[in-house]
């Protein structure tokens, strides 16, 4: 405890630690980095922040037995308890709106604050999904050309958009595969999947029911063709390529590979989740693409992760269409029809069934919408090419003090990576992502892709500016020097956050989950 000139105790004792190496404080704060406690420290079992009445007739046996028999042993907090204490845990968290956010293979960008208006607007944000079709043309309007869009933009026949995320759209096109194989009386159940994809990818496909083999990398951090095609026979279902990479590469060989899986009867699944990268330079359906999955949450604005939800449709080629999942929207000369009978459409007579129960994330089609109409044609082509001049300069910026394993392939996509190889003695990845928590930075992806020991997988975006990319670079020249020399300071980072460094893999391991204080 700590005992002040007066002799009188505070409730709580200060503990120094928990504010970093600065002088303590009587109350734990530093100026405006305020000590926040748990909320069991703030309030207490015993305690209510409102009056309730005491239940009459209760009837216990109606219930079933399950009318609580024993405290609820949560804290009871007044309002502005309750409200200063989740605010001051908002100040303590970092987002998009405070700075550089370069989550690797996560494209943290900034969302336009226009498409945020257009998405709260009442007769969008609140209408029900079962409001009659002809309450609703408005919307079912924007469904319609936000998909026409898509497929314009990937050179693709039909779309799907119901599905919720990237990886619900990976399920969406695999189940139009194999609904496509059953069809013909195909019984084919293996998928191919390269060491550069993403890891959702051979989850999606045993999800299915398909058996996954993985297609190595090669020297140059791409998918090794020869593997592929000597691996190519009758028993292939699928090839699913993550196109620009995981490593922040194109597969330059894709055209290729998918002429092959074709030749042999299979399909090619792309995945979209980095088509930030290509957007208005490159139509994946040229490429030989029958499925891909966009994640509007990456490349269309929409919040990503507790911003979201997020939103994955679907594109499909000639082949694959008839089988793409209902509803789907119709424009017709009386207007927008939702079409959710399976023999209805051209292109869905053979549709596998409902992806959703409902038609999507409207929120989600409002903002990528209102991006993409905003951005215009040469707008978004310029969206891609300013992601990956972003991230080139990141590249070429630290390569002579960071190791980027695959700095010789050419110019990286929208993505750069780095490795750990030439850091000092007992220096990790972590040690120097926990530095960078110091410098005002979240941290860069670690350990991510799988095919680089140590990785640091860094996407600036193309919404920084050179003068917060110079920020971060000097940063990340310091942190790196400190690491190559071996500086054993970094295993204590960070100092200067709210918390200092926790034990990760023991809170892994051994997980509180239980507040012991009541």
């Amino acid at each position: 405890m700590n005992i002040n000139e007066s002799g009188w105790r505070p409730e709580r004792p200060i503990d120094g630690d928990k504010v970093g190496p600065g002088a303590k404080t009587f109350t734990g704060n530093r100026a405006l980095m305020l000590e926040e406690p748990l909320i069991f420290e703030i309030g207490g079992a015993d305690t209510t922040g409102v009056d309730l009445p005491e239940p009459r007739n209760l009837d216990s046996d109606r219930l079933g037995g399950l009318a609580r028999t024993t405290p609820i042993g949560l804290p009871g907090l007044s309002e502005p308890e309750t409200v200063r204490h989740y605010t001051r845990l908002s100040r303590q968290n970092y987002a998009i709106d405070l700075g550089l956010f370069p989550l690797g293979s996560c494209t943290m960008k900034h969302n336009p604050r226009l498409n945020e208006k257009v998405a709260r607007l009442p007769d969008f944000a609140d209408i029900h999904p079962l409001a009659p079709i002809s309450t609703v043309q408005g919307a079912l309007g924007v469904i319609h050309e936000l998909g026409e869009w898509l497929k314009a933009l990937t050179g693709m026949t039909a779309g799907a958009m119901s599905p919720k995320a990237g990886a619900h759209g990976e399920l969406c096109g695999l189940l139009a595969i194999r609904a496509a194989l059953e069809a013909q009386g195909d019984a084919r159940r293996v998928v191919l999947v390269p060491r550069s994809a993403h890891g959702t990818n051979p989850a999606t496909a045993a999800f299915c029911g398909f058996e996954v083999e993985e297609i190595p990398a090669n020297a140059d951090g791409r998918f090794d063709l020869a593997a592929l095609k000597a691996r190519i026979g009758p028993d292939v279902a699928a090839v699913m390529i993550t196109n620009p990479n995981t490593c922040g590469l194109f597969e330059r060989d894709f055209r290729a590979a998918a002429d092959a899986v074709h030749a042999a009867g299979g399909y090619v699944y792309c995945d979209g989740a980095n088509f930030n990268a290509i957007v208005g330079r490159v139509r994946p359906g040229e490429l030989g693409v029958d499925a891909m999955h966009i994640n509007l949450h990456k490349t269309f604005s929409t919040p990503h992760g507790g911003g979201g939800p997020g939103s994955g449709p679907v594109v499909f080629s000639d082949a694959l269409a008839p089988y793409a999942p209902l509803p789907f929207v119709e424009q017709t000369a009386e207007g927008f029809l939702l079409i959710e009978e399976e023999t209805a459409g051209r292109n869905h007579a053979e549709s596998f069934g409902r992806m959703t129960a409902f038609h999507g994330q409207m929120g989600m089609f409002t903002r990528a919408l209102a991006y993409i109409l905003s951005h215009g044609a040469d707008g978004l082509r310029q969206v891609s090419g300013d992601a990956v001049l972003n991230a080139n300069y990141i590249l070429r910026s630290l390569e002579d003090v960071l190791d980027a394993p695959f700095a010789a392939s050419g110019p990286c996509m929208h993505e750069a990576l780095f490795s750990d190889r030439n850091f000092g003695e007992g220096i990790s990845t972590l040690d120097v992502a926990k530095a960078l928590i110091d410098e005002g930075f979240h941290p860069m992806t670690v350990y991510f892709p799988l095919v680089v020991h140590g990785a640091m997988l860094v996407e600036p975006t193309e919404t920084e500016s050179k003068a917060s990319l110079d920020q971060f670079l000097g940063a990340m020249r310091q942190i790196a020097q400190r690491a190559r020399l071996g500086d054993q300071t970094l295993k204590c980072c960070p100092l200067e956050a709210p918390r200092r460094r926790l034990d990760e893999t023991l809170a892994a391991r051994q997980p509180r989950l239980v507040w012991q204080g009541l």
